[in-house]
């Protein structure tokens, strides 16, 4: 299985995928935020993760990411379709439309972000955070169903619950940023720790609160606009599957930890070298 799909606001399940079971993880970082849905699209295996849990009931500084991404690597996944709703910073990104952003600005706060730490020390390349070959597949596929598309862009994620201030918004259009979310920051980063390939769709809901002819934003507003485009939504993920799982995979990000270690193996603790087996392992560290 190497195609993992991450869901959020308003895409809780997968739609063509045909369930085989469902598998509730362990992991060294704790439990996922709800077990993995085991199935197929298309004929290609996937794992599909509800980021929220099941029902909505994970807030975006409270979803356990490390958990969730380990999981996925537990199980054998190699390739990340990210789908969550965003806020525009543009005028030309309209609700509806879909961005592939290629680049993170970090304004979070309270949330681990790295599975190293406690004796075993590592630095990843995160010059270019986003595996652009599949960033460019979901696009391709999403403009050949009729959507309006961005490709490309950075994508401010900051901690939330609460949605911005007038400033803050007009601090972060003042930096060029293109949309603003609360989560894909750490999925991001994780994933390239765990050398897995991740592209993010994220669908504009609205104009975050800088917008003069706009109303601040509302989750009933974000929530209208997600139904609005959830079938679009799952059209390209669906597409995209085949697609990606097909492919060579000769991007830098299944490599990301090669050089990445500066700990020495000697002075790895045995506990967190079983820990990190599954990341390090294939290196011999």
């Amino acid at each position: 299985m190497n195609i993992g799909i991450i869901g959020g606001s308003g895409l809780y399940q997968m739609e063509g995928l045909s369930v085989l079971e469902e598998r509730a993880l362990d992991t060294p970082f704790g439990a996922p935020s709800a077990p993995y849905v085991i199935g197929e699209v298309d004929g290609v295996r996937v794992a599909f993760l509800s980021r929220h849990g099941r029902g909505h009931v994970v807030m975006p500084t409270e979803i356990n990411y490390r958990a969730n991404l380990f999981g996925f690597k537990l199980l054998g996944v190699e390739t990340i379709l990210s789908a969550s709703a965003v806020g525009s910073m543009k005028e030309e990104y309209a609700p509806t439309d879909l961005v592939f952003p290629d680049q993170f600005i970090d304004r979070t706060r309270h949330r681990p972000d790295t599975f190293f730490g406690d004796g075993v020390v590592g630095h990843v390349s995160f010059a270019e955070p986003i595996c652009t070959t599949v960033a460019h597949e979901m696009a391709e596929v999403a403009r050949g169903a009729g959507a309006r598309v961005h490709l490309g862009g950075t994508y401010i994620c900051i901690e939330g619950p609460q949605f911005s201030t007038r400033a803050e918004s007009s601090l972060y259009r003042s930096w060029g940023v293109d949309v603003i979310g609360m989560t894909n920051l750490q999925e991001a980063k994780l994933a390239r720790e765990a050398e897995i390939c991740y592209a993010t769709m994220a669908l504009v809901t609205d104009y975050d609160c800088w917008h003069a002819s706009a109303e601040a934003v509302s989750v009933e507003q974000v929530l209208g606009y997600l139904r609005a485009n959830a079938a679009m939504a799952q059209k390209v993920l669906r597409e995209t599957i085949p697609r990606v799982a097909a492919r060579t995979r000769d991007c830098a990000c299944a490599t990301a930890l090669q050089f990445a270690m500066i700990t020495d193996p000697a002075h790895v603790p045995a506990k967190r070298r079983e820990e990190l087996a599954p990341l390090l392992g294939k290196y011999g560290k």
